[in-house]
Parts: C-alpha cells; structure tokens; sequence
C-alpha cells in the first residue's frame, strides 16, 4: 500500500458555509467514489481544513489518483447544493504552499 500522502489529492473550491462541515465530507466522498468522476474507494476525508474551502481526499489506491487528476474538470452537484461547484484538484504535497499562495491572493 503506498504511503498515504500518495494516495491523497488537495480540494480547492469546495463551497464553505453552505451546509454542515460533515454533510459537505459526505457529498465529497460520493462525488470521488463515482465512476463518471473517474473516482474509487475512498479511505478519509479531511474536511474542513486550516484552509477554508480546501479539503484532502485520502483514496484506499494510488491508482485512484491518477484517474482523478487525469479528469479535466471536476463539478460538485447534489441536490443539497444550489447548482454546481467547480473544484481544483491538485496532488498531496505537489507545490500545496505555492497553490494556497495562489488562493490567497485571489478576491473573494
């Protein structure tokens, strides 16, 4: 099993406020578990994080992974939320603190 920092991917974009913090890991979990997502079984979810609107997706294989950052565009639906949320979804560990850096300086 590869070290789970391997297995994880960073979430940017993930509504804040909207719902309740463990609705919302809910909502995470199903969208990266779905096929048309490219998804997989998924071992953890971090959510909420330090980082408001960032959350880790820890998934149970390496392989996941890849499937998923091979996806060009991730949208958030459900039908707790109104419309639909595009997510930015990076490698754990891969530039994290340039790309926070990069939200950071982003008007809200």
């Amino acid at each position: 099993q590869a070290a789970k920092s391997a297995r994880t991917v960073v979430i940017a974009g993930v509504p804040d406020g909207l719902l309740h913090d463990d609705v919302m890991a809910d909502i995470l979990i199903i969208h990266f578990q779905m096929a048309k997502n490219n998804g997989g079984d998924v071992e953890e979810v971090k959510y909420p994080t330090a980082e408001k609107g960032v959350a880790y997706v820890t998934f149970e294989d390496q392989e996941v992974v890849e499937s998923v950052l091979k996806k060009e565009e991730h949208r958030l639906e459900d039908r707790r939320l109104s419309g639909y949320y595009p997510l930015k979804v990076t490698r754990y560990g891969e530039n994290v603190s340039s790309s926070l850096l990069d939200l950071a300086v982003l008007p809200l």
